[in-house]
Protein backbone atom coordinates (compact mmCIF):
# COMPACT_ATOMS: atom_id res chain seq x y z
CA UNK A 1 0.00 0.00 0.00
CA UNK A 2 1.49 3.56 -1.20
CA UNK A 3 -0.24 7.12 0.24
CA UNK A 4 -0.11 9.33 -2.92
CA UNK A 5 0.18 13.06 -2.66
CA UNK A 6 -1.46 15.11 -5.48
CA UNK A 7 -1.94 18.56 -4.68
CA UNK A 8 -4.16 19.00 -1.94
CA UNK A 9 -5.69 15.16 -1.69
CA UNK A 10 -4.15 12.26 -0.52
CA UNK A 11 -4.84 8.79 -2.05
CA UNK A 12 -4.13 4.82 -0.84
CA UNK A 13 -3.00 2.97 -4.06
CA UNK A 14 -3.80 -0.57 -3.02
CA UNK A 15 -1.02 -2.59 -4.68
CA UNK A 16 -2.92 -5.75 -5.07
CA UNK A 17 -1.68 -9.19 -7.09
CA UNK A 18 -3.32 -10.30 -9.81
CA UNK A 19 -2.73 -13.68 -8.96
CA UNK A 20 -4.55 -13.12 -5.55
CA UNK A 21 -7.75 -11.78 -7.28
CA UNK A 22 -7.55 -14.64 -9.68
CA UNK A 23 -7.06 -17.04 -7.34
CA UNK A 24 -9.91 -15.49 -5.04
CA UNK A 25 -12.37 -15.53 -7.42
CA UNK A 26 -11.30 -19.45 -8.39
CA UNK A 27 -11.87 -20.51 -4.88
CA UNK A 28 -15.49 -19.13 -4.96
CA UNK A 29 -15.73 -21.50 -7.97
CA UNK A 30 -15.84 -18.37 -10.78
CA UNK A 31 -14.11 -18.15 -14.14
CA UNK A 32 -12.42 -14.94 -14.01
CA UNK A 33 -10.97 -12.87 -17.05
CA UNK A 34 -8.94 -10.26 -15.45
CA UNK A 35 -7.79 -6.42 -16.70
CA UNK A 36 -5.70 -4.39 -14.61
CA UNK A 37 -4.95 -0.25 -15.70
CA UNK A 38 -3.26 2.24 -13.35
CA UNK A 39 -6.44 2.78 -11.28
CA UNK A 40 -8.78 -0.22 -11.00
CA UNK A 41 -8.67 -4.15 -12.09
CA UNK A 42 -11.67 -5.13 -13.90
CA UNK A 43 -12.81 -8.78 -13.78
CA UNK A 44 -15.79 -10.65 -15.74
CA UNK A 45 -16.53 -13.21 -13.37
CA UNK A 46 -18.24 -16.36 -14.40
CA UNK A 47 -19.94 -19.16 -12.34
CA UNK A 48 -18.70 -22.42 -13.07
CA UNK A 49 -20.98 -25.35 -12.77
CA UNK A 50 -24.18 -23.11 -11.60
CA UNK A 51 -27.54 -24.18 -11.24
CA UNK A 52 -29.53 -21.26 -10.14
CA UNK A 53 -28.50 -17.57 -11.19
CA UNK A 54 -25.89 -15.97 -8.84
CA UNK A 55 -28.20 -14.47 -6.38
CA UNK A 56 -28.01 -10.58 -6.99
CA UNK A 57 -31.65 -10.04 -5.97
CA UNK A 58 -34.24 -6.68 -5.99
CA UNK A 59 -34.05 -5.03 -2.42
CA UNK A 60 -36.99 -3.56 -2.74
CA UNK A 61 -39.21 -6.88 -3.50
CA UNK A 62 -41.19 -8.04 -0.64
CA UNK A 63 -40.73 -11.92 -1.93
CA UNK A 64 -36.98 -11.24 -1.55
CA UNK A 65 -37.26 -10.17 2.21
CA UNK A 66 -35.72 -13.49 3.48
CA UNK A 67 -32.67 -12.71 1.73
CA UNK A 68 -32.72 -8.85 2.35
CA UNK A 69 -32.35 -10.18 6.39
CA UNK A 70 -29.13 -11.91 5.74
CA UNK A 71 -26.92 -9.76 3.04
CA UNK A 72 -24.15 -8.92 3.80
CA UNK A 73 -23.32 -6.59 0.84
CA UNK A 74 -26.02 -3.79 -0.47
CA UNK A 75 -25.63 -2.69 -4.31
CA UNK A 76 -26.45 1.12 -5.59
CA UNK A 77 -28.49 0.30 -8.17
CA UNK A 78 -27.45 3.50 -9.88
CA UNK A 79 -24.22 3.61 -10.11
CA UNK A 80 -23.11 -0.53 -9.33
CA UNK A 81 -20.93 0.52 -6.37
CA UNK A 82 -21.26 -1.70 -3.50
CA UNK A 83 -21.47 0.36 -0.54
CA UNK A 84 -18.81 0.72 1.61
CA UNK A 85 -16.20 -0.95 -0.34
CA UNK A 86 -13.91 0.33 -3.13
CA UNK A 87 -16.19 -2.64 -5.46
CA UNK A 88 -18.12 -1.94 -8.54
CA UNK A 89 -20.74 -4.49 -10.23
CA UNK A 90 -22.57 -4.78 -13.51
CA UNK A 91 -24.42 -7.01 -15.05
CA UNK A 92 -22.70 -8.68 -18.42
CA UNK A 93 -25.26 -8.99 -21.33
CA UNK A 94 -25.75 -11.40 -24.17
CA UNK A 95 -25.51 -11.05 -27.93
CA UNK A 96 -29.92 -10.27 -27.64
CA UNK A 97 -29.09 -7.77 -24.72
CA UNK A 98 -30.32 -9.62 -21.93
CA UNK A 99 -29.07 -9.73 -18.64
CA UNK A 100 -26.29 -13.30 -17.60
CA UNK A 101 -27.52 -14.66 -14.56
CA UNK A 102 -24.50 -16.63 -14.10
CA UNK A 103 -22.04 -13.78 -14.97
CA UNK A 104 -20.99 -10.05 -13.39
CA UNK A 105 -18.57 -7.86 -14.31
CA UNK A 106 -16.50 -6.73 -11.11
CA UNK A 107 -14.63 -3.41 -11.08
CA UNK A 108 -11.56 -2.93 -8.00
CA UNK A 109 -10.74 0.57 -7.55
CA UNK A 110 -7.20 -0.04 -6.20
CA UNK A 111 -6.79 4.30 -6.14
CA UNK A 112 -8.88 5.57 -2.70
CA UNK A 113 -9.03 8.83 -0.90
CA UNK A 114 -7.00 8.64 1.85
CA UNK A 115 -10.02 9.10 4.05
CA UNK A 116 -11.58 5.75 2.85
CA UNK A 117 -12.81 3.50 5.70
CA UNK A 118 -15.01 0.17 5.55
CA UNK A 119 -17.84 -0.55 7.75
CA UNK A 120 -16.57 0.10 11.57
CA UNK A 121 -14.07 2.52 10.72
CA UNK A 122 -11.72 -0.08 9.29
CA UNK A 123 -8.69 1.59 7.40
CA UNK A 124 -8.35 -0.68 4.33
CA UNK A 125 -5.16 -2.69 3.48
CA UNK A 126 -4.41 -5.65 0.84
CA UNK A 127 -5.19 -8.05 3.15
CA UNK A 128 -8.05 -6.92 4.47
CA UNK A 129 -9.56 -6.26 0.65
CA UNK A 130 -8.51 -9.45 -0.29
CA UNK A 131 -10.43 -11.01 2.76
CA UNK A 132 -13.57 -8.82 1.86
CA UNK A 133 -13.22 -10.02 -1.64
CA UNK A 134 -13.23 -13.33 -1.25
CA UNK A 135 -16.41 -13.07 1.45
CA UNK A 136 -18.39 -10.61 -1.50
CA UNK A 137 -17.73 -13.14 -3.93
CA UNK A 138 -19.26 -15.91 -1.71
CA UNK A 139 -22.01 -13.58 -1.39
CA UNK A 140 -22.59 -13.66 -4.46
CA UNK A 141 -22.94 -17.66 -4.79
CA UNK A 142 -24.68 -18.64 -1.00
CA UNK A 143 -25.77 -15.20 1.25
CA UNK A 144 -27.20 -13.16 -1.49
CA UNK A 145 -26.38 -9.72 -2.43
CA UNK A 146 -29.29 -6.88 -2.74
CA UNK A 147 -29.55 -4.62 -5.24
CA UNK A 148 -31.03 -1.44 -3.84
CA UNK A 149 -32.16 1.23 -6.67
CA UNK A 150 -33.88 0.94 -10.50
CA UNK A 151 -30.57 1.77 -12.67
CA UNK A 152 -27.88 0.26 -13.90
CA UNK A 153 -27.71 -3.07 -12.42
CA UNK A 154 -30.72 -5.54 -12.59
CA UNK A 155 -31.40 -8.27 -10.29
CA UNK A 156 -30.40 -11.95 -11.31
CA UNK A 157 -32.09 -13.71 -8.76
CA UNK A 158 -35.65 -13.75 -7.52
CA UNK A 159 -38.81 -12.60 -9.12
CA UNK A 160 -37.00 -9.87 -11.56
CA UNK A 161 -39.97 -9.49 -13.79
CA UNK A 162 -41.67 -6.14 -13.59
CA UNK A 163 -44.94 -5.94 -12.47
CA UNK A 164 -46.68 -2.40 -13.07
CA UNK A 165 -45.85 0.57 -11.27
CA UNK A 166 -43.99 -0.10 -8.18
CA UNK A 167 -45.39 1.60 -4.47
Amino acid sequence: MQVLQAGDYKYILLELENEEVSAAAKQAGFESKLRENDRNIQLDLTALDRQNPLLLFDAADPANLGWFSRCQFYVDGRTGGVMQTPISVANKRDRSGRSQVYSVRVKINKELPATFRLPGRQPITEQVFYALFQNFLHALTRTGVAVCGNGLVQPLAGRTENYGPRN
